[in-house]
């Protein structure tokens, strides 16, 4: 395979002019260490090879319930199981740890996300995500109205955001400096949109768009969004502004890993209309941590230790019977520990793996169904954690938590120490890059080839764009490859039948995962994960 050259990958996937790529030309004065990280491909990908080899089995296990995957949505069934009363259960993760893209990483004192790294504060609907957050002591009580009272300390710190634009820092995401009237004037009748969005209901009196999106209107006309993309509903209501483009295209690369005008209109307003507070623009506060979402792994780990199976490959699942009483599960797994196969059988089991694993591993997977007449899609992502011995000069606005470059296709950078709170010397920042180009240079093969140099001087070359003192303060650059990270809310996928219908058990096997909404927010994991674990509840109470 060609490898590719540094300047051509930095220069094509931040968009930035080849002959402004510092670092690929002259000695570097300053070194820096680092390590390229990925998820298990390697023991991941033996899945889609119909020639790989299954050993004779040593050893079987008879348990009830068997969960596969320990992301979040694994995790929070086996909880759910748990605070339930039931504890006949084990939960089996490929990797060495739990956790999926929301887990974390600590050095040198510091702790930093490796993805997914902030909620929003849920609505007094969300019952159930209210009340696992008030277990955690993240909200401390609630109000009348239901609404959640969080904690002070996880809320996200004021500044909260700011964009690079005009040569400096502003507050907010909108590059406002630089704007004509008219871009003013649409980003305003836009926002007017999204609070119309948002305060409307339907005869139920449920919301148009919200979080879980199983609790949004059926409404047909409002689900006919999701049949043409963002960029064209916004054609179609006369918004043409590059500016207010540019701000709907930076939220749908951060939520969906999609551009503008290959994300769903539906998903598109879903983010801003998902998020208002009841009659206000504003939206609901952001909860956070240091390790992102790593702070709600880290919980749940610590409640499921006993019942967690790291390091196990589930190759095969063989369900028995139908549905019913006497249906049981096989499942053919290998231990990367002890090298070799093992057994389950199970009555039920939660399948929390994505949808794309499910087809190579369960046998006869939704035969005689249209499930997958319409596929699910997933993005590939590159998230780097930068340390820097300490803080680079400012022009602007302060930095804040969430750090914006006005026309860059990363998505900048969040501040680890941020929310602890630590505003001066060493600290990490967690930098992000959605691939979201509809037509790629390069293939996902070649991505995987390319070098930690290459992607550590094209972190340090966007970086520069707003900070050009930045390779003198750091230290190290971890970089983690995200392959299938994300479901992509592509048009016409979130209100299909093919997405409704992948919720719906196989057989005796359930489904928890966040691609089952057809978005990656933690809202929706959580969703699945107890939405699944009540399922097999049922059973079994039936069973007993």
């Amino acid at each position: 395979m060609a490898t590719i050259n540094r300047r051509d990958l930095i220069s094509s996937l931040l968009g930035i002019s080849a002959a402004t790529i510092s670092g690929c030309s002259k000695p570097q004065e300053v070194r820096i260490e680092g390590e390229l990280l990925s998820p298990d491909f390697a023991t991941g990908h033996r899945l889609r090879d119909p020639a790989t080899a299954i050993g004779a089995i040593e050893q079987w296990k008879e348990i009830p319930v068997v969960i596969v995957g320990g992301g979040i949505a694994g995790l929070t069934a086996g909880w759910h199981l748990r605070r339930s009363g039931f504890e006949e259960f084990e939960l089996l993760e490929l990797e060495d740890e739990v956790g999926g893209t929301s887990r974390s990483g600590d050095r040198d004192r510091f702790r930093y996300p490796w993805g997914a790294h902030y909620m929003t504060t849920p609505m007094p609907e969300n019952v159930a995500l209210i009340d696992f957050l008030q277990e955690m002591g993240v909200v401390r009580e609630v109000a009348p109205d239901g609404s959640p009272i969080v904690s002070e300390e996880y809320l996200c710190r004021e500044p909260e955001e700011r964009v690079y634009a005009e040569g400096q820092w502003h507050e907010g995401l909108f590059p406002v400096p630089g704007a004509s009237q008219d871009d003013l004037d649409q980003v305003a009748d836009f926002h007017a949109k999204m609070l119309e969005w948002s305060t409307k209901r339907d005869a139920k009196g449920k919301r148009l768009f919200a979080l879980p999106i199983a609790d949004s209107s059926e409404d047909s006309e409002t689900r006919r969004l999701d049949q043409v993309s963002m960029l064209d509903w916004m054609n179609e209501q006369g918004w043409d502004s590059p500016r207010l483009r540019w701000y709907v295209d930076y939220a749908c690369r951060d939520d969906y890993g999609l551009t503008i005008d290959q994300t769903s209109a539906w998903a598109g307003i879903l983010y801003y209309a998902g998020r208002l507070r009841r009659e206000s623009h504003e939206s609901q506060d952001v909860i956070t941590w240091p390790s992102g979402n790593g702070h709600v792994v880290e919980y749940l780990r610590r409640q499921l230790e006993p019942h967690l199976q790291r390091r196990k490959l589930v190759a095969r699942l063989k369900p028995s019977g139908d549905s019913g009483r006497d249906a049981t599960c096989e499942l053919v797994v290998f231990d990367k520990d002890q090298d070799c196969w093992i057994g389950y059988r199970a009555k039920r089991v939660i399948f929390a793996a994505p949808q794309f694993v499910a087809k190579h591993v369960i046998e006869r997977f939704r035969e005689g169904t249209a499930v997958n007449d319409q596929p699910f899609r997933y993005g590939w992502w590159l998230v780097a954690n930068v340390h820097l011995r300490g803080r680079p000069k400012d022009s602007g606005f302060p930095m804040s938590w969430d750090n914006v470059l006005y026309e860059s296709k990363s998505l900048g950078y969040v501040v680890s120490t941020h929310q602890s709170g630590i505003d001066y010397g060493p600290t990490v920042w967690t930098w992000y890059y959605p691939f979201a180009d509809a037509k790629p240079r390069y293939t996902r093969e070649q991505l995987l080839s390319v070098p930690w140099a290459d992607w550590a001087e094209m972190v340090m070359t966007d970086l520069e764009i707003a900070h050009p003192e930045i390779r003198s303060l750091v230290t190290r650059i971890d970089v983690m490859r995200w392959g299938h990270a994300m479901v992509q809310p592509y048009t016409g996928f979130v209100w299909s039948e093919s997405r409704k219908m992948a919720s719906k058990p196989d057989r005796n096997i359930h489904f928890a995962n966040t691609d089952l909404s057809g978005i990656a927010l933690m809202e929706e994991a959580f969703f699945h994960g107890v939405r699944a674990a009540d399922e097999v509840l049922g059973f079994l109470k039936e069973r007993a």
